[in-house]
């Protein structure tokens, strides 16, 4: 767009230089990729978002994290349709005592009076310390990022800009929760002090089984092509060792799996393995009985141009819809994650699996509440108050 022409050459650059302007001493500055989540980094924010829940469980624990953040103010300006991650952030604001406020449709804002995006993006910096974005507009979130970063270097006011899903490519926090899910489902509960650990009866089973994300096969059905959930939760899985990714999706080209995360996958290690449904076998087993965590989508009609939503309207979408039948093929342990929303006429989870106890999906988002909590506790360098404060008001 031309309103980011100042910063196309920026936006051009290889990944890993972009992420480095997007960190200050050893930590975020800013989060705009799924990419900038190392393993380090997903370790350091699980553990405090595991802090902040069992925090908030407590009087005293609640108390100590409303004042956590106090000091700080929030813009949320989500541009774009959002429920869960609107809400989610929102508590996460208010767990840690942030004040909030919100800019929902850009026609109650100056926008209206030909007032440019950026300028918008400048004016809440004035007010809020943090700014945390939703919108259909590719780089959006990246072009604030860099106007915040210039800020700094002339020494004015700058704040952290968060992408909430800006665009079609990226949705790092959706990953981040994500992970955040996966990584307390593989636990098996070996860090539990309260109760045994699930892993040694799950290895009578499954002999090879070991806790981690690693050496684990990841399957994404349903809108691949377009899915940013999926474009940035497989980036962050790719980090791990031994991981397989199967992607399961209709025969239409805006749904398949686009090649340069193809490629980026390969290159990091990935096995990359291309389904066109559920009901097929992988080296002569069911492959639903090889999964160990199984990502569902809905079909996005609403970026559907008309000759696309005629082609796909005519596509039959059973192979790509859970049944009692296909999930009793599962392991007993594979989690069932879905980004929401989901779609309640295609129904590709049918309410009637929300009862399995391997359905995370409500889990999981609930858990984006505790995710980005912690991402706020990070960006303003506030994780050695959080640790602190629980060391002084938990129980031993």
């Amino acid at each position: 767009m031309q309103e980011f022409e100042e910063f196309s050459t920026l936006l051009q650059r290889p990944v890993e230089e972009k992420n480095r302007e997007f960190q200050r001493q050893g930590r975020l500055k800013h989060m705009i990729s799924a990419s900038q989540l190392s393993i380090p980094l997903l370790e350091k924010l699980c553990h405090s978002a595991n802090v902040i829940r069992k925090m908030s469980r407590e009087p005293k624990g609640n108390e100590r994290l409303r004042k956590l953040l106090a000091h700080k103010r929030a813009m949320l300006y989500f541009t774009q349709p959002s429920t869960r991650t609107f809400l989610s952030f929102m508590a996460a604001c208010q767990i840690l005592g942030l004040t909030c406020n919100e800019v929902r449709d850009p026609k109650t804002s100056s926008e209206v009076k030909r007032e440019s995006r950026m300028d918008s993006i400048r004016m809440f910096s004035s007010y809020f310390d943090v700014i945390i974005m939703r919108s259909q507009i590719a780089d959006f979130a990246e072009c604030c990022a860099y106007l915040m970063n210039d800020l700094e270097k002339q020494e004015r006011r700058s704040v952290p800009i968060i992408n909430a899903g800006v665009g079609s490519d990226e949705h790092p926090t959706q990953a981040l929760l994500d992970m955040y899910t996966i990584i307390r489902t593989f636990d098996f509960d070996e860090s539990s002090e309260s109760r045994p650990s699930r892993l040694a009866d799950l290895r009578r089973s499954y002999p090879n089984l070991a806790s981690g994300p690693a050496h684990k096969t990841y399957a994404f059905v349903g809108d691949i092509g377009r899915g940013r959930t999926v474009r940035s939760l497989a980036t962050v899985l790719a980090q791990y060792d031994g991981v397989k990714m199967f992607f399961i999706s209709p025969d239409h080209e805006v749904l398949q799996l686009d090649d340069s995360l193809r490629q980026s996958l390969k290159k990091s290690g990935v096995v990359v393995e291309e389904f066109n449904s559920l009901e097929t076998d992988y080296q002569g087993q069911s492959l639903l009985s090889q999964i160990d965590c199984l990502y569902m989508t809905r079909i996005q009609r609403e970026h559907n141009s008309e000759q696309a939503e005629k082609e796909i309207a005519a596509i039959d979408l059973e192979p790509y819809r859970l049944t009692s039948d296909r999930v009793a093929q599962l392991k007993s342990y594979t989690p069932i994650l879905h980004p929401f929303p989901r779609d309640s006429v295609i129904g590709e989870i049918p309410t009637e699996i929300d009862s399995d106890p391997r359905a995370m999906y409500f889990r999981q988002a609930r858990n984006g509440m505790w995710a980005r909590a912690a991402l706020l506790v990070h960006l303003f360098d506030a994780a050695d108050s959080l640790h602190l404060a629980y060391s002084e008001v938990m129980p031993a």
